[in-house]
């Protein structure tokens, strides 16, 4: 999309692009760059003429003005896309589409609050190189169920003899409205009633790949079920393209050899009503659905009555705990702010600049002489730390640009900014939380609880661990905290408003029960506030307005603990801490998709390693900055491919053409920018393929191998001359062989390991202190609270 922002839900924009190629071509993979939480779903159709002419529309008007095929389908929640080895669809030519028309449906808008413009989109792989499969779909669709009002069950069956080529099925869709329950697509040969897919139409409907691979030949019969439910209607419900109206459509993807290649089918009919009677069980069994999967069902009809073909689309696997992402996160290696070593990293966070924000603890430690048995702090006489312990650091170079926090804190723990580039601190030892104001030198602008008075009512906390600003409202929330199992409310100006939680006992604790509420992270468009309960290991997500629990996320990978939380637009970012002894899991931040709970990728620093990884916040480019607080160290994270989120840089409709010297030449819309990262990697590849440009391969290659050369042949001659001077004979010939094998250190068997004793490798410092934050037994129970 060219830059939109739609102004009411349930909006859909349409924008064409024409093919960059007029010969026939092959588009053999498509990437989505589209975010959960701003569309809804993707469409992108084939076609010879888009109905307009304009940078986008309102996809109301029309999509095509001649037939319309579906290429690919993408819809919120929906998994990776891919296409099978040697497959492709056919565009271009005398036959093919001449145009790709992309439609965005928008659902929910809240997200366009702050009317930031929305350029999602697809990227789409095309070759010129004939595809060995040509892929194909075929549309089961019923035109004639009638739904009677109130009625539990009604069964809409469609069936047709196939008398083509053979043909393999590797993908399936599913497509109803509101009130399908399960639809059923089966080959049925001799008798012998064989699953192509069965899918509830309530999750998204993207192509969903075959179980198991099926053929089908001449004589089969395509026979398909949607079970539908009446309740709830006071009159029939007909088949039609309103959100009123029903559909029961089945989108059976498939390949064929390119030689017999056909890449339309239809089947409207049921010409063996009888054979249901022997149906499987199963395809009248509903498939439960959790509410945050739901799909939205606004309609129109040029989206699923016209002629289609469509794209597989991967779903997770049960076992799968990592799916196959567009990205990776990995340590940004050129960052220096590794080696800025501050006193123990408590806390991290971005202002509204993007700049680094680091909160550290200077020259205190928190370790077992901290807190006596009622939790007062017990180190009071060392005055408060008396350098800057809030530092703000350039995000690309590490350079400190400002500092403050001098003379204020004790031990300093969690750390968040608000819209407005305030600072909201807490400082365990003083069980206090601090709003300040980065650009003020006359102290906080507001102080929440009673300094060193641990306790439990509205004007005490007990080692308060973090806090969370809601951008909307201004409602400031509390995780409290070490010793108290609760989360606090306050207004903007400081007054209590409510409280909910209580410690968890137990192996199995229940839904808002906490063993040490850790990180906050806000959910602002769902309404949702989620916890780090770090000793039970799972993170647990509640409403703001009614604080009624809506999930928890827990992961085997997590181990016993999650140390924090951060959240930004569809993704959700954590950190584990340390296994404890005999325990698998390691050390690592996580990546998950905030809708499904899915870890999509884990990640770990190369230099140095995590040893009590304490904070993590995430930006919405994909940078993320992990805090420890054993090693003093902070990490800069950043994406091997720049995220599409929110605000997709990608605008529109990419077209890559892959031409046989496997160059990749894109065809871009004017207003899409390109990311610095990838066009340096660009340069570089061009330098290397094309001839004549640049510093040829084979002038690099001589230059190095020449040095090599002289090395060697001074060495032959100085070993000659050593033969010649002690009277050795000549071989007639020397053995290279017999050569290096004399020289001390070799190895027959291959090159030894080099040595990495004594080399440059960074030394990890070891104070001999451990901090109580992790290894700390059961705490008891929280002091009588204290006026």
């Amino acid at each position: 999309m060219p830059g939109v922002t739609p102004k009411q839900s349930d909006t859909y924009f349409c924008m064409s692009m024409r093919l960059p190629v007029d010969e026939e071509a092959f588009v053999i993979d498509f990437k989505p760059r589209a975010s959960m939480d701003t569309v809804h779903h993707m469409l992108l159709f084939g076609c010879n003429m888009p109905s307009s002419t304009g940078s986008y529309w309102f996809c109301d008007e029309g999509t095509c003005t001649d037939k319309a095929n579906i290429l690919y389908a993408w819809a919120r929640n929906a998994p990776p896309t891919r296409l099978p080895k040697g497959v492709g669809f056919r565009v271009g030519g005398e036959t093919g589409s001449k145009y790709f028309v992309l439609q965005v449906h928008y659902g929910d808008i809240s997200a366009f609050r702050d009317n930031h413009k929305d350029c999602s989109g697809v990227s789409l792989h095309l070759t010129r190189l004939p595809q060995p499969l040509i892929a194909g779909m075929y549309l089961m669709m019923s035109v004639d169920t009638v739904i009677p009002p109130g009625e539990k069950v009604v069964n809409s069956d469609i069936s047709c003899h196939y008398k083509m080529y053979p043909m393999h099925v590797f993908a399936y869709r599913v497509h109803t409205h509101h009130l399908g329950k399960v639809v059923s697509g089966y080959r049925v040969r001799n008798g012998q009633w064989t699953l192509i897919g069965r899918q509830s139409p309530q999750l998204p409907q993207a192509f969903y790949p075959v179980e198991h691979p099926v053929d089908v030949s001449f004589g089969d019969i395509l026979a398909a079920r949607c079970v539908f439910t009446g309740e709830g209607r006071t009159e029939a419900t007909h088949i039609g393209g309103t959100s009123s109206d029903e559909m029961c459509n089945l989108y059976i993807m498939y390949y064929m050899e390119a030689k017999h290649a056909v890449s339309f089918m239809t089947c409207t009919q049921n010409v063996a009503a009888d054979m249901f009677r022997t149906i499987p069980p199963e395809a009248n069994i509903p498939i439960p659905v959790k509410s945050d999967m739901m799909m939205m069902h606004a309609h129109h009809k040029e989206t699923e009555n016209k002629d289609n073909t469509a794209l597989l689309q991967q779903p997770k696997r049960e076992e799968e705990e990592v799916l196959d992402q567009d990205f990776h996160i990995e340590e940004a290696l050129d960052w220096p702010g590794v080696y800025l070593l501050p006193g123990q990293v408590s806390g991290v966070a971005l202002d509204p600049h993007n700049n680094l924000v680091i909160f550290h603890r200077g020259d205190h430690v928190w370790d077992g002489n901290s807190f006596d048995s009622e939790f007062v702090y017990q180190q009071r006489g060392l005055g408060p730390i008396e350098e800057d312990t809030i530092l703000v650091v350039d995000p690309n170079n590490a350079a400190v640009l400002q500092s403050s926090g001098k003379n204020l804190f004790y031990l300093p723990h969690g750390l968040s900014v608000d819209k407005d580039g305030n600072y909201w601190v807490t400082d365990v030892a003083l069980h206090q939380v601090f709003k300040l104001d980065p650009n003020s030198k006359e102290g906080p602008l507001l102080i929440l609880g009673r300094s060193m008075q641990p306790g439990s009512d509205q004007n005490h906390f007990c080692q308060p661990t973090d806090v969370a600003v809601d951008p909307a409202t201004g409602a400031v929330y509390v995780s409290d905290g070490y010793c108290n199992s609760r989360i606090v409310q306050f207004s903007p100006s400081g007054k209590f408003i409510t409280q909910w939680g209580e410690e968890s006992s137990g192996r199995n604790p229940q839904p808002g029960q906490f063993s040490v509420p850790h990180s906050l992270a806000l959910v602002p468009h769902v309404g949702q506030l989620c916890v780090a309960d770090r000793e039970n290991g799972r993170i647990q997500c509640f409403k703001t307005d009614t604080k009624e629990f809506v999930r928890e996320i827990k992961h085997a990978s997590f181990g016993r603990n999650v140390f924090a939380i951060s959240y930004v637009p569809g993704l959700l970012f954590a950190v584990n801490g340390k296994p404890y002894f005999g325990d698998q899991q390691p050390l690592q931040g996580f990546v998950m998709n905030f809708s499904s709970g899915e870890i999509m990728d884990v990640f770990k620093p190369v230099r140095k390693h995590f040893d009590m990884p304490h904070d993590i916040v995430a930006s919405e480019d994909g940078t993320v900055y992990i805090g420890d607080a054993h090693s003093n160290t902070v990490w800069k994270f950043t994406l091997t491919e720049k995220m599409e989120h929110r605000s997709v840089k990608k605008a529109g409709i990419e077209v890559q053409e892959v031409k046989e010297a496997e160059a990749i030449v894109e065809t871009k819309m004017d207003n899409k920018p390109t990311s610095s990262e990838l066009q340096k990697m660009r340069e570089k590849q061009k330098l290397i393929t094309e001839p004549g440009s640049g510093v040829s391969v084979v002038l690099i290659t001589t230059l190095l191998v020449i040095p090599v050369v002289v090395l060697l042949a001074i060495a032959i001659f100085i070993r000659w001359k050593k033969s010649r001077a002690f009277g050795g004979k000549g071989s007639g010939g020397l053995n290279l062989g017999n050569f290096f094998a004399s020289r001390k250190g070799y190895s027959r068997k291959g090159f030894d390991r080099l040595s990495t004793e004594g080399s440059d490798q960074e030394k990890e410092e070891d104070d001999g202190s451990e901090s109580e934050e992790e290894y700390s037994a059961p705490l008891p129970a929280p002091a009588p609270s204290t006026s």
